[in-house]
């Protein structure tokens, strides 16, 4: 399908909950999406006014052609997307790599010699599964916790394989370890410590404690001290651990608080899980830039829970996301428990979601290199002047002049977002006497370009971006100038606020791009008319300091380098002021030094000038 026919299939969507389904050529589903009303959702992508980020405007490039499945609520249409992106994986989705958080404990009865791991997800395999627990990192804590309180092997030889066979390892010399390689203890001893084990992990720590002080006691009356000894710190351990709620408390966070940052190349979805008020334990996916953030973050939350069947009691989110009412429900269907979903707006749980936040802020900052947020800044500048390639190579051009004097322009160039000093030029506008910014960029802006047409040294490459300083007219008088050159480059004025910063920028026709809500690109405009403007004025000022420095001035009288920077900004030129008579010099200078003036240039005329 052509884009006017998906655009016009699109519009003649019903306003009804469902979900959409973007195909290419190939019948491939690139894109699954939910919405309210799918007339105005769908119709979004194919409006020429759209400002997508480039990643989105390639998906849309990409669509041959979609289909749609009305629902019966925007719940019903919740649930559907959710098995279409796990049964798709589209490519253009956002998609989470991992299921790492919240995994589980796995105990392995079956074997002779039983196994605790981690494991991501339950599995029909016969094994037991606690949890899931509030990360990778506590769930592993609990594990090695569970192995030194039991003085259970874990150096990862296989029982009863490797029995008898090599020297016993650092963890029995280190006593965390009962030496099970050995051949002592026995397998039953090793069972009994397991059904312990898997005892204490159904939240049984008492009556593991209490069995094991009737050990220490039998121990200790038939004078078996050591072993009385080794049984009482034992129990003492296991008591700590029930005490202290590490395996029953781990299996699910309270609270989980949500952030969610992107740079100008990528964003950051963070999870702080909260038990008792105590952060255990963060996770984080690092994901491309998007459109919108709060889609984002409601995509990626749908993944996060629903793949590990698990959830808090309440989730916390730094701001409102469309589907929170229906995302509830589904996570109350499908664990049988009630999960609240919040945007707190004060207190503690306001500082939760600001520490979230800060969390992402920083991984996505940590992992995004200077060149990726420069490409990034790019990217997002080519979006919303809904340039067809990216701005790679960008010139500004900047006019400066006193009065009409020593008129220059500059050439700033910035190639991928960074100053290109072989790329910047100095232009002296020729045959201007009066100060006439349109006329000098004109001239400045045809002979830059005439250069390139003709492939001189210097001026072989042509911008992506030309940037102008002045408003939309400066910019329609640059058009007016290259388009009968045969020269179409994307040019825009850089208008600026009350504290002659670049708030916008305009095209010939009017249209004004804010860029002041875009920080990185408003940051990168700024320094391209920062160093455009510098370059200018130093260049003007180093003409005039010459031309005043060697002026014929310096020998009269009276005449110091106020008055004769007054003389040439009012006269322009030395032979002016030499032209000029005397009434004409005593408008500008005291009678004087004006007499001292026209008495240097007419010293045949002292007497008549005396009288």
């Amino acid at each position: 399908m052509t884009k006017a026919e998906l655009k016009d299939k699109a519009q003649s969507l019903p306003l009804a909950p469902g979900v959409y389904i973007m195909q290419n050529k190939a019948n491939e589903v690139i894109y699954v999406g939910k919405a309210k009303k799918l007339r105005n959702r769908v119709s979004q992508y194919f409006l020429e006014s759209s400002t997508h980020t480039p990643k989105t405007r390639l998906m849309v490039s990409k669509v041959d052609h979609f289909d749609v499945i009305i629902a019966a609520s925007e719940f019903e249409a919740l649930v559907l997307e959710c098995s279409l992106i796990k049964r798709y994986m589209p490519k253009y989705n956002i998609l989470l790599k991992d299921d790492k958080g919240y995994p589980y404990l796995r105990l392995d009865m079956n074997k002779p010699y039983p196994e605790m791991s981690l494991a991501s997800r339950v599995a029909e395999d016969g094994a037991r599964y606690f949890g899931p627990y509030g990360g990778r990192y506590l769930t592993q804590k609990v594990i090695d916790t569970l192995r030194l309180t039991f003085r259970l092997p874990g150096c990862g030889r296989e029982f009863p394989r490797e029995i008898g066979k090599g020297r016993t390892c650092l963890n029995f010399q280190m006593n965390n370890c009962d030496g099970w390689c050995r051949g002592e203890p026995d397998q039953k001893e090793y069972n009994r410590r397991m059904q312990q084990v898997q005892s204490l992990l159904s939240g049984n720590y008492k009556s593991v404690a209490a069995a094991l002080k009737e050990e220490m006691l039998a121990a200790s009356e038939a004078l078996e001290f050591e072993r009385a000894a080794q049984l009482r710190d034992r129990m003492n351990a296991i008591e700590a651990l029930g005490q202290k709620q590490l395996v029953t408390a781990g299996r699910m966070a309270d609270t989980d608080a949500v952030g969610y940052f992107e740079t100008e190349a990528k964003g950051c979805f963070a999870v702080l899980h909260y038990v008792g008020g105590n952060l255990v334990e963060k996770d984080y996916e690092i994901v491309p830039v998007t459109d919108s953030p709060a889609e984002a973050v409601s995509s990626l939350l749908k993944q996060y829970y629903l793949t590990r069947n698990a959830a808090p009691k309440q989730i916390l989110l730094p701001f409102e996301i469309e589907d929170a009412e229906p995302f509830e429900q589904l996570l109350e269907q499908n664990l049988n428990k009630k999960v609240r979903i919040r945007v707190p707006q004060r207190g503690d749980n306001t500082r939760l979601v600001e520490l979230a936040m800060q969390n992402a802020r920083e991984e996505a900052q940590r992992i995004t290199t200077k060149e990726e947020r420069l490409r990034g800044t790019l990217r997002l500048l080519q979006s919303m002047l809904g340039l067809e390639k990216q701005p790679r190579r960008m010139e500004s051009y900047d006019i400066s002049n006193i009065s009409g004097t020593d008129i220059v322009a500059s050439m700033v160039t910035f190639s991928d977002g960074k100053p290109l000093k072989s790329g910047y030029k100095h232009f002296k506008v020729e045959g201007l006497t009066d100060q006439d910014d349109y006329a000098s960029m004109r001239q400045v802006l045809h002979r830059r370009f005439a250069h390139w047409l003709a492939g001189d040294k210097g001026f072989e490459t042509a911008p992506d971006l030309l940037l102008i300083d002045g408003g939309v007219n400066h910019a329609q008088t640059v058009k007016q100038e290259l388009e009968p050159m045969g020269i179409h480059i994307p040019i825009y004025g850089m208008v600026k606020d009350d504290r002659h910063r670049t708030r916008a920028l305009v095209t010939p026709e009017g249209e004004e791009i804010g860029i002041a809500g875009q920080q990185a690109v408003f940051a990168l405009i700024g320094r391209i008319q920062e160093e455009t403007h510098r370059f200018a004025i130093t260049y003007h000022r180093k003409l005039r300091s010459k031309r005043v420095q060697g002026s014929s001035l310096d020998a009269i009288p009276g005449i110091g380098p106020k008055r004769r920077t007054e003389l040439l900004k009012q006269f322009r030129t030395v032979s002016a002021i030499k032209a000029a008579g005397l009434q004409e010099l005593r408008q500008h200078l005291p009678k004087d030094a004006a007499m001292a003036v026209y008495q240097h240039f007419h010293p045949e005329e002292d007497e008549a000038c005396e009288s």
